[in-house]
Protein backbone atom coordinates (compact mmCIF):
# COMPACT_ATOMS: atom_id res chain seq x y z
CA UNK A 1 0.00 0.00 0.00
CA UNK A 2 3.46 2.60 0.51
CA UNK A 3 4.19 1.69 -2.51
CA UNK A 4 0.88 2.69 -4.25
CA UNK A 5 0.82 5.97 -2.17
CA UNK A 6 4.37 6.86 -2.87
CA UNK A 7 3.56 6.15 -6.88
CA UNK A 8 0.67 8.37 -6.56
CA UNK A 9 1.97 11.11 -4.79
CA UNK A 10 5.24 11.06 -6.62
CA UNK A 11 2.82 11.62 -10.23
CA UNK A 12 1.17 14.09 -8.72
CA UNK A 13 4.06 15.70 -8.03
CA UNK A 14 5.64 15.20 -11.74
CA UNK A 15 8.56 13.28 -10.27
CA UNK A 16 9.58 9.59 -11.99
CA UNK A 17 11.37 6.67 -11.62
CA UNK A 18 14.04 5.89 -13.50
CA UNK A 19 12.64 2.82 -15.38
CA UNK A 20 9.55 5.23 -16.70
CA UNK A 21 11.67 7.91 -17.16
CA UNK A 22 12.99 6.90 -20.55
CA UNK A 23 11.56 8.41 -23.85
CA UNK A 24 9.25 6.66 -26.37
CA UNK A 25 10.68 6.37 -29.72
CA UNK A 26 8.64 8.05 -32.75
CA UNK A 27 8.45 5.82 -35.69
CA UNK A 28 10.03 8.38 -37.82
CA UNK A 29 13.31 8.17 -35.81
CA UNK A 30 13.44 4.36 -37.34
CA UNK A 31 12.09 4.75 -40.37
CA UNK A 32 14.28 8.14 -41.00
CA UNK A 33 17.38 6.14 -39.13
CA UNK A 34 16.77 3.31 -41.88
CA UNK A 35 16.39 5.70 -44.91
CA UNK A 36 20.18 6.73 -43.61
CA UNK A 37 21.39 3.47 -43.39
CA UNK A 38 19.86 1.34 -46.23
CA UNK A 39 19.32 4.12 -48.78
CA UNK A 40 21.37 6.91 -48.01
CA UNK A 41 18.87 9.39 -48.22
CA UNK A 42 20.99 11.11 -45.21
CA UNK A 43 24.20 11.97 -44.31
CA UNK A 44 23.19 12.87 -40.65
CA UNK A 45 19.96 12.82 -38.61
CA UNK A 46 19.58 14.73 -35.56
CA UNK A 47 17.07 13.86 -32.95
CA UNK A 48 15.57 15.86 -29.91
CA UNK A 49 13.12 15.06 -26.92
CA UNK A 50 9.43 16.68 -27.19
CA UNK A 51 8.95 16.30 -23.44
CA UNK A 52 5.39 17.19 -24.21
CA UNK A 53 5.03 14.13 -26.58
CA UNK A 54 7.79 12.26 -24.28
CA UNK A 55 9.63 10.69 -27.01
CA UNK A 56 12.41 11.25 -29.13
CA UNK A 57 11.60 12.94 -32.76
CA UNK A 58 13.67 13.86 -35.68
CA UNK A 59 14.39 17.49 -35.70
CA UNK A 60 16.57 17.62 -38.68
CA UNK A 61 18.13 15.60 -41.28
CA UNK A 62 21.26 16.40 -43.73
CA UNK A 63 21.41 15.41 -47.19
CA UNK A 64 23.86 12.96 -48.66
CA UNK A 65 25.70 16.33 -50.38
CA UNK A 66 26.35 17.82 -46.71
CA UNK A 67 29.61 17.75 -45.16
CA UNK A 68 30.45 17.55 -41.42
CA UNK A 69 30.80 20.65 -40.70
CA UNK A 70 27.30 21.17 -41.88
CA UNK A 71 26.44 18.64 -39.37
CA UNK A 72 28.11 19.82 -36.34
CA UNK A 73 26.57 23.83 -37.29
CA UNK A 74 23.17 21.85 -36.89
CA UNK A 75 23.94 20.78 -32.98
CA UNK A 76 22.95 23.23 -31.15
CA UNK A 77 25.35 24.90 -28.41
CA UNK A 78 23.79 24.75 -25.09
CA UNK A 79 21.34 22.12 -25.50
CA UNK A 80 21.25 18.37 -26.02
CA UNK A 81 20.81 15.93 -28.86
CA UNK A 82 21.31 12.96 -30.36
CA UNK A 83 22.29 12.42 -33.63
CA UNK A 84 23.50 9.70 -36.19
CA UNK A 85 26.07 10.49 -38.60
CA UNK A 86 27.41 8.53 -41.96
CA UNK A 87 31.02 8.69 -42.28
CA UNK A 88 32.60 7.57 -45.72
CA UNK A 89 35.88 6.90 -45.73
CA UNK A 90 38.59 5.22 -48.05
CA UNK A 91 41.08 2.12 -46.39
CA UNK A 92 44.62 2.18 -47.08
CA UNK A 93 43.36 -0.88 -49.24
CA UNK A 94 41.73 1.60 -51.28
CA UNK A 95 38.30 0.47 -50.26
CA UNK A 96 35.01 2.87 -50.25
CA UNK A 97 33.99 2.30 -46.70
CA UNK A 98 30.54 3.83 -44.22
CA UNK A 99 30.32 3.56 -40.61
CA UNK A 100 27.32 4.72 -39.05
CA UNK A 101 28.19 7.00 -35.31
CA UNK A 102 25.64 7.56 -32.39
CA UNK A 103 26.54 10.66 -30.84
CA UNK A 104 25.36 11.49 -27.43
CA UNK A 105 25.58 15.27 -27.50
CA UNK A 106 25.25 16.80 -23.92
CA UNK A 107 27.42 20.52 -23.58
CA UNK A 108 28.65 21.25 -20.58
CA UNK A 109 26.47 24.25 -21.27
CA UNK A 110 23.13 22.85 -21.39
CA UNK A 111 20.45 22.82 -18.55
CA UNK A 112 20.98 19.69 -16.09
CA UNK A 113 17.45 18.78 -16.18
CA UNK A 114 18.50 18.07 -20.21
CA UNK A 115 21.70 16.74 -19.37
CA UNK A 116 19.82 14.16 -17.28
CA UNK A 117 16.88 13.21 -19.59
CA UNK A 118 18.69 12.58 -22.38
CA UNK A 119 21.50 10.47 -20.26
CA UNK A 120 18.79 8.21 -18.53
CA UNK A 121 17.04 7.79 -22.11
CA UNK A 122 20.06 7.05 -24.27
CA UNK A 123 20.07 3.82 -23.95
CA UNK A 124 16.58 2.65 -24.97
CA UNK A 125 16.93 4.96 -27.94
CA UNK A 126 20.23 3.71 -28.78
CA UNK A 127 18.30 0.23 -29.04
CA UNK A 128 15.68 0.74 -31.56
CA UNK A 129 18.47 1.85 -34.13
CA UNK A 130 20.36 -1.47 -35.38
CA UNK A 131 23.57 -1.35 -36.74
CA UNK A 132 25.08 1.66 -35.25
CA UNK A 133 28.89 0.65 -35.10
CA UNK A 134 30.51 3.46 -32.78
CA UNK A 135 28.96 5.97 -29.91
CA UNK A 136 31.02 8.88 -29.39
CA UNK A 137 29.83 11.10 -25.94
CA UNK A 138 30.58 14.58 -26.35
CA UNK A 139 30.33 17.58 -23.99
CA UNK A 140 32.52 19.86 -26.04
CA UNK A 141 32.68 20.18 -29.81
CA UNK A 142 36.53 18.76 -29.71
CA UNK A 143 35.06 15.35 -28.49
CA UNK A 144 33.39 15.14 -32.09
CA UNK A 145 35.65 16.50 -34.07
CA UNK A 146 36.23 14.84 -37.26
CA UNK A 147 39.91 13.98 -36.74
CA UNK A 148 37.87 11.72 -33.79
CA UNK A 149 35.55 9.99 -36.05
CA UNK A 150 38.51 8.68 -38.38
CA UNK A 151 40.27 7.55 -35.68
CA UNK A 152 37.18 5.16 -34.54
CA UNK A 153 36.56 4.12 -38.06
CA UNK A 154 39.64 3.00 -39.09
Amino acid sequence: MSFLRSSISNKAFGFQSNASSGMGVADQCKHTFLELQRKKVHRYVIFKIDEKRKEVVVEKTGGPAESYDDFVASMPENDCRYAIYDFDFVTQENCQKSKIFFIAWSPSVSRIRAKMLYATSKDRFRRELDGIHYEIQATDPSEMDLEVLRERAH
